[in-house]
């Protein structure tokens, strides 16, 4: 690669291709691997039973297509609890017929734990409680059969019910599979034995807001031995299961042991700062059995994250080998005589180690301590070869203070960089969202915002180099290395290890820079060399990093509301990670002067508007990255009124005109009424809440027949009562048990408003007046649910006045298409469903997927304790 500045920028930028191309090449073949899929139970080579991903998927098929729709409360949820006690009791008996033949110290033990409970559930900023009754979890124990073999042991769970529009393939029966076949393997292994337990959790309610979880951190026996979990969940379909929550140095440890890591610090940190609105179970065992643990997912298309197409044919090959056989390491390692098992007794700490996982199964961890000290010491040295190799590029005008003032300029240079970059992508994300009414034109392919905001982004950096004026390329070099350097250092600081992408950014630059003289022949110039060397670690890391969080976030702009500012979370997303990805952008644009840097302004300026143009023209969605729809089927007991609810959690265009069309071809009215304002007092939508404040709502009309008399009203009843237990603990305080009865009716949810003082869902109520959400979750079959509380008698109240309760349900056989089979015990619900869902797919072409839900009401007509 010559070194000669005479080169030209097309010239340069052709010699620095291999790295360029070569570089985001690399990384995107890397991220993409997987394993070959095995379909033979034993290794032929090695005689040794092996994952089997044809099993593994085996099983998530018969969960998802066999059964079915699982959601909890349903027939189909107790007919998967059953398979699966039945699977547990297969694995016990192969296990006992193994120890019997070869006399192994092996013991495997089978619990069907059955149980009721409450626990606080905070969401989105929300407060929120659950109660569950009569709820399910199979649990399987693999030990040496000793004391002290189950003394400590690691937990692993994954859970078995789906989601409400989800048949669940990969979220989460794919885990449940690789769960059982773990088993099999560990158990037909020759004289394995397990020196600390193994607690395989196969827990029954994790999509009600992870009552399963808690039911066995609260209430299981042998929960107290679990030392570390290990959750095993699926937000996607295709690619490498992602390791994006580790919570100590010794667990982060033990997943260096996986075949083929795939995790960062980058994943943890952007996880547990709260910007993915998501959830698992290890919430649970980290509040009540204060455990550590690894949290890990497939994550990859999460365009189907609890959606209809959830199904095993759109599993990629080779994910379930890949997360099986990290799992089965994992598992192995911890149950081995190197566990750290014993040693993590004191419970959950917040890790301080910094790790990431890069080419190959190469996985680097080190501590923060040694973070702060090898980041200061490159800052050193990066100061020191600069100060040593200093030549100032105009001597003739040198006023004694030439290194101090080219770093200076350097310095604004950089800053000018990083503000132009961030600003430009922003300006275009305004312009596509308010100007053009074009938001999410990316949304079908997650690198498809590249094509948009990378143009602007570029343009931003070259047009804030031109705006700065003249400065030498080098000033920005070492300026550049001097900035990464220090900010490794201050983000460090502050324990935030996701600092190490600044170090490995100045890294690179700092090995370039020592290795110009040899390149260039000189220190007075930078030699293409120089560039290229500098240039290839922080390309093939970035677009390593921009890969995994643009496969997360792009979807997720789907699900966050029609007023988030989707549009700029992508373009910071893009610009801000390209910038690290690109940094030498800023002092190759200085490499061949300002009249050069002007053309190269022009030409971005052309291509990032020829960027907009293309992507004005390109539709959102598509029939495998569809647009999420919510359509609530309202029957209010009280008014005798139907209701179709529409909502949407995007803010894509073209919204409002299906809804108009909707109405057109189902409503009463001749145009659809004005969108419904979303608060906490939208009790229409408590079914959904606290996610319901995110939708953008429409509440239309539907004719009911005169004729029509409802089945909840004369057959099937369900309501809320209070019974007062007359005798007060404090004056002016109603001691009181809060009834719910819904039989036919699944995940109940009443609110209203009140000054609890104490009741039995959690220890610390709000010592105000203010509004309460409870919502329920039963076994198939469990009619009432029930919880006490003492309430507070509002000054001056009438004798006669109660508590307003406000009802909602969803009936067992409402939901389509989970329910198509018995769509004639559906009522009215399920056949305007069945019309509505073909009407929308022929509408929208395939591209719209809508979870269609039948609601049952009673509207602010309970009245508990008539004080």
């Amino acid at each position: 690669m010559p070194s000669g500045s005479r080169w030209g920028p097309w010239l340069s930028l052709l010699a620095l291709s291999p790295v360029l191309i070569g570089a985001p090449w690399v990384a995107y073949n890397h991220h993409y691997r997987l394993p070959e899929p095995l379909s033979a139970l034993t290794n032929p080579a090695t005689k040794r039973p092996q994952i089997s991903e044809e099993r593994i998927l085996g099983v998530a098929r018969h969960l998802s297509e066999g059964i079915g729709y699982r959601t909890v409360g349903t027939y189909e949820h107790s007919l998967a609890d059953q398979w699966m006690l039945q699977a547990a009791e297969q694995v016990q008996a192969n296990c006992e017929r193994i120890v019997a033949k070869q006399g192994r110290k092996l013991e495997c033990e089978v619990w069907r734990q059955e149980g009721s409970g409450n626990h606080r559930f905070d969401m989105m900023g929300k407060r929120l409680y659950k109660t569950y009754v009569n709820l399910s979890n199979i649990v399987v124990r693999i030990s040496d059969g000793t004391p002290e073999g189950k003394e400590h042991a690691v937990l692993v769970n994954a859970h078995l019910d789906s989601t409400l529009p989800s048949p669940g393939a990969a979220d989460d029966a794919l885990a449940v599979g690789i769960m059982l076949d773990c088993m099999r393997v560990l158990v037909e292994t020759p004289k394995w034995s397990p020196k600390h337990a193994i607690i395989f959790l196969f827990n029954n309610a994790e999509e009600s807001l992870q009552d399963g979880s808690h039911l066995f951190s609260a209430q299981h026996p042998i929960a107290s031995t679990v030392r570390a979990a290990l959750n095993l969940e699926a937000a996607g379909t295709t690619g490498r299961e992602l390791l994006f929550q580790a919570t100590s140095e010794a667990m982060i440890e033990a997943y260096s042991h996986v075949p083929r890591p795939y995790g960062t610090i980058f994943a943890n940190d952007i996880f547990s700062s709260g910007i993915i609105m998501s959830d698992t179970d290890f919430r649970q065992f980290e509040l009540y059995l204060n455990v550590t643990g690894l949290d890990m997912a497939v994550v990859g298309n999460s365009y189907l994250y609890h959606m209809r197409k959830d199904v095993v044919e759109n599993i990629e090959p080779g994910v379930a080998q890949h997360m099986g056989e990290n799992a089965l390491e994992l598992i192995r390692y911890l149950s081995s005589d190197g566990s750290p098992l014993p040693s993590l007794t004191n419970g959950y700490t917040r890790p301080t180690t910094a790790f990431f996982a890069h080419l190959g199964s190469t996985f680097f961890m080190y501590s923060f301590k040694t973070a702060k000290i090898i980041y200061t010491i490159l800052f050193i040295l990066s100061f020191g070869l600069i100060r040593l190799s200093f030549v100032d590029p105009a001597p003739a005008l040198k006023t004694g203070h030439g290194f101090w003032r080219e770093q200076g300029k350097g310095a604004v240079a950089v800053v000018a960089g990083m503000v132009g970059t961030m600003l430009v992508p922003n300006m275009v994300a305004v312009l596509m969202k308010s100007v053009l009414d074009k938001p999410m034109s990316w949304f079908s392919n997650p690198l498809a915002p590249l094509g948009l905001y990378g143009p602007s982004a570029l343009l931003g950096a070259m047009l804030s180099q031109y705006l700065v004026g003249e400065v030498h390329e080098q000033s920005v070099f070492t300026a550049l290395l001097l900035l990464q350097s220090l900010f490794a250092i201050v983000v460090q600081l502050a324990d935030i290890g996701s600092a190490a992408i600044f170090f490995l950014t100045a890294l690179p630059l700092f090995i370039a820079l020592s290795f110009n003289p040899l390149f260039s022949g000189t220190t007075k110039r930078l030699s293409l060399w120089t560039y290229g060397i500098g240039q290839a670690l922080p390309l093939l890391t970035g677009t390593m990093l921009i890969i995994g969080v643009v496969e997360v976030f792009v979807p997720l702009t789907g699900r966050m509301g029609a007023d988030a500012p989707a549009e700029n979370i992508i373009a910071v997303i893009v610009s801000s990670l390209g910038a690290i990805s690109l940094p030498l952008v800023l002092p190759l644009t200085h490499r061949f002067g300002h009249r050069a840097l002007l053309k190269g302004v022009i030409f971005m300026t052309m291509a990032t508007a020829a960027s907009i143009a293309l992507y004005a023209m390109r539709v959102p969605f598509d029939k495998m990255h569809q647009k999420r729809l919510f359509i609530l089927h309202m029957e209010n007991i009280t008014t005798s009124e139907q209701h179709l609810h529409l909502a949407a959690a995007d803010g894509a265009p073209g919204f409002d005109t299906l809804v108009e069309d909707i109405v057109h071809e189902f409503g009463t009215t001749e145009h659809a009424p004005a969108p419904v304002h979303m608060n906490g007092y939208n009790s229409d939508w408590d079914s959904l809440y606290p996610f319901s404040a995110f939708l953008s709502p429409y509440k239309v009309p539907l004719a009911v027949d005169p004729s029509y008399v409802s089945p909840w009203v004369n057959g099937q009843s369900f309501l809320v009562t209070g019974t007062d237990h007359g005798e007060s603990l404090i004056p002016g305080t109603r001691n009181l048990t809060v009834t719910i009865s819904h039989p036919g009716l699944i995940w109940t949810t009443i609110a209203f408003d009140a000054h609890v003082l104490q009741w039995s869902l959690d220890d610390n109520p709000p010592d105000e007046y203010a509004r309460h959400h409870i919502k329920e979750a039963s076994f198939y079959g469990t009619d009432t649910a029930s919880f006490d509380m003492v309430v507070k008698v509002p000054p001056g109240s009438d004798s006669n006045e109660g508590i307003l309760v406000n009802f909602m349900a969803l009936q067992e056989k409402g939901m389509w298409p989970a329910k198509r089979a018995v769509k004639a015990q559906g009522g009215a619900a399920m056949h305007l469903f069945e019309k509505l869902d073909a009407w929308l797919d022929r509408r929208t072409g395939g591209t719209v997927d809508a979870l269609l839900m039948g609601i049952e009401s009673r509207y602010s007509v309970e009245r508990l304790a008539e004080f």
